[in-house]
């Protein structure tokens, strides 16, 4: 008999009972619904800004909960940013990798759960979660498992999605980089939940646990109804995103990101990031980083961001250096950290200095299409499909090798008429997202109704006053 000692060293809840009991004390009757914010991750905390905004101007009953999911100082620089550092109400302080933090959040919520119960038993929470993080897939779920409760979901609904000529993708067939972009614009697409990882698990599972859902774009709205999920639960109303870039397009910087990077007000730039688990793999990584090499010393301008993920892989393949190299030896190279600033992300791409982005972040997809500039997606699907289908300001650099990607980089840069057609690109994402989601929750919460039904409810042959969570 083996025995296997588990770490279980956590760091304590943080329960502000002040601002809970702002919050609670004006709320006297029976199963009051109170809406619990939970911005996990760096882009959260800007698409779920505006959504918190407007509860406060709504006067909709709301807390903020923080997992814990990103708190270093330059991935969590968001919650300075946005204002949310001081005012979560509760926060969970989870660490580890994704095994552990899943685990955390399972047993912490429940704990959580209990203390409200005791404390506070005239008040229901509902989380709210958005898009495809962790925390997202797993706070709905383990709340649901703690209260019997379901919770509300924003951008949901995100599915991969492939064209279907990628199908077996072989090099030699796409050399007509034409034909290669028209097939994507204009083809047939097929569904491929593969990646990005664990991203579409964390989407799907999200969804499962949640009651209420608010999709970006029809066609998550879809996906939604073809996996069995009542329409009349969903609402497709944009993307929370629009929101936050036209605040940040209005914003006066302090200190602009020409400031502190004094190269980038020369030409046009490619900004680069990559760090998705998929791309991090040996043959797709090294045909990333190769072609960034190749391109660099063709005389192309590029500016490349390194993320933690992105840092460990460039150590484990032995490749930083040659970046770090690349950097100083060439003026055309920019090498740098993670931007802290969602400002300086904005000012720089919005600027004529930023003529693309080759990416494989989900979320700088939806932003690249507000903001109008070409968008170089190199991976092998997308979550976020409905940026090259429908609207044309998007396509995907499948990282099959160095010579395709330099290849197809190229002939985007060379073509005016394509640049421009996709710098003129339809917006897809609405206006004023985050008004048309409070609305629909304070209906909801001025209804009562339920964010768990039981099959009998479902099939409306009778309906309950009150959720009781006496299962807790």
């Amino acid at each position: 008999m083996i025995e296997i000692k588990t770490k279980t060293k956590w760091l304590p809840i943080k329960i502000n009972e002040e601002i809970l009991e702002s919050t609670f004390i004006k709320l006297k009757k029976r199963n009051n619904n109170v809406l619990a914010i939970v911005p996990p991750t760096k882009p959260c905390f800007y698409k779920l800004f505006s959504i918190w905004q407007e509860a406060k101007k709504r006067n909709l009953p709301h807390i903020l909960m923080h997992t814990g999911q990103h708190y270093d100082n330059v991935v969590g620089f968001g919650m300075k940013e946005f204002g949310y550092d001081k005012i979560f109400a509760i926060d969970l302080q989870i660490r580890g990798d994704l095994s552990q933090k899943s685990a955390e959040l399972f047993i912490k919520l429940k704990e959580v759960a209990l203390f409200l119960k005791k404390t506070w038993p005239h008040i229901n929470i509902i989380p709210l979660v958005s898009g495809d993080t962790m925390s997202a897939g797993i706070v709905p779920i383990a709340w649901a498992f703690a209260t019997n409760q379901k919770s509300i979901h924003t951008e949901a609904g995100l599915r991969g999605m492939s064209p279907k000529f990628f199908l077996r993708f072989k090099e030699k067939d796409n050399q007509n980089i034409k034909k290669f972009i028209n097939k994507q614009f204009n083809g047939e697409w097929i569904i491929n939940r593969s990646e990005p990882f664990p991203e579409q698990i964390d989407t799907f599972i999200a969804t499962a646990g949640c009651q209420y859902f608010f999709t970006p774009h029809k066609l998550n709205e879809k996906h939604l109804v073809r996996e069995g999920y009542q329409k009349k639960d969903i609402s497709t109303i944009g993307n929370t995103v629009v929101d936050v870039v036209k605040l940040k397009k209005e914003e006066k910087i302090k200190k602009s990101i020409f400031e502190l990077y004094p190269k980038l007000k020369n030409g046009e730039w490619l900004r680069m990031d990559i760090h998705h688990r998929g791309n991090l793999t040996k043959k797709r990584f090294e045909s990333i980083i190769d072609a960034t090499i190749e391109l660099v010393k063709s005389g192309k301008k590029i500016v490349f961001i390194e993320l933690n993920a992105t840092k460990k892989a460039l150590e484990y393949y032995n490749l930083r250096k040659k970046l770090i190299d690349l950097s100083q030896k060439n003026k055309n190279f920019l090498f740098t950290p993670l931007w802290e600033k969602y400002s300086h992300v904005i000012e720089f791409i919005k600027s004529k200095h930023c003529w693309a982005i080759l990416t494989d972040s989900g979320s700088m997809q939806e932003e690249m299409n507000e903001l109008k500039k070409p968008c170089l997606t190199a991976r092998f699907n997308t979550d976020r499909p409905e940026t090259i289908m429908m609207a044309h300001s998007n396509m995907l650099v499948p990282p099959i090798s160095k010579e395709f990607i330099v290849k197809v980089i190229n002939y985007v840069y060379r073509n005016n008429n394509l640049r421009k057609k996709m710098s003129q690109s339809k917006k897809i994402y609405g206006t004023n997202v985050a008004p048309k989601i409070i609305s629909i929750i304070k209906k909801l919460f001025k209804n009562k109704n339920s964010m768990f039904k039981w099959a009998h409810e479902e099939l409306r042959i009778y309906k309950e006053k009150y959720q009781n969570l006496k299962y807790l």
